[in-house]
């Protein structure tokens, strides 16, 4: 279990401290919902946690299969629904990877993305694409 304190701070702004590091992150409301966009928005912690779970679970396979993956991005689109209730309608990402990885073990990482647990977490109603560049 990770404990995760949050505090509002007023104007649409909150202060979340990471209980085992004491790492702190500040969020805001978006601007097309009533704040000022001066920080990341919940649902923008949302895409991030996706891209950063998937890179985080490839690097957990490249380390296995003793693969340098430094270098690698990823680029996460954020849209949001435009009926209904408000919502994440969709997280399309890009995963840009280095040079100098087999076909072989392209696949395994391919598959180890799949895998990733804020990927599994989110309702099936989120849709999820995923593109890779392989240099």
């Amino acid at each position: 279990m990770v404990s995760i304190e949050i505090s509002y701070t007023g104007d649409l702004h909150c202060e979340a401290t990471h209980g085992p590091s004491g790492s702190v992150i500040q969020t805001d409301a978006p601007k097309d919902n009533q704040g000022k966009g001066e920080a990341f928005s919940p649902t923008d912690l949302l895409a991030t946690a996706l891209a950063t779970c998937i890179l985080t679970t490839m690097g957990i396979m490249a380390r296995r299969l003793e693969v340098d993956m430094t270098g690698a991005t990823a680029r996460v689109d954020k849209i949001m629904s435009s009926e209904g209730p408000r919502r994440v309608a969709a997280l399309p990402l890009v995963i840009s990877m280095p040079a100098g990885i087999s076909e072989l073990n392209r696949t395994k990482l391919e598959a180890a993305a799949q895998t990733c647990p804020v990927a599994k977490s989110l309702h099936p109603d989120v849709k999820k694409t995923l593109t890779f560049e392989w240099a």
